[in-house]
């Protein structure tokens, strides 16, 4: 337990800042999980699907609780897998 004054704000920021991390990553982890459930039940309309995942990934991104190329990347391999379900 931290002593000093600064200290124990330090660690009431860091509380705070890991607090609002977990919602924003609950988000976007959801969304790729409800994207691949879609994915797998075969349905039809995944572009909307799409761009919601989209969406949350691109606030985790900016939120800096995902780098900005792991965001990119997972989306790019959700976009080829929706293409693939497409093509079938």
């Amino acid at each position: 337990m931290p002593n000093l004054r600064n200290a124990k704000k330090a660690l009431r920021q860091t509380e705070k800042r890991a607090k609002q991390n977990l919602i924003v990553k609950k988000a976007y982890k959801g969304a790729v999980k409800q994207m691949t459930k879609a994915i797998d039940a075969g349905e039809k309309d995944l572009q909307k699907t799409l761009q919601f995942v989209q969406k949350q990934l691109g606030k985790a991104a900016k939120k800096g609780v995902l780098k900005k190329n792991t965001a990119a990347r997972k989306l790019s391999r959700l976009a080829a897998r929706v293409n693939k379900v497409a093509k079938k």
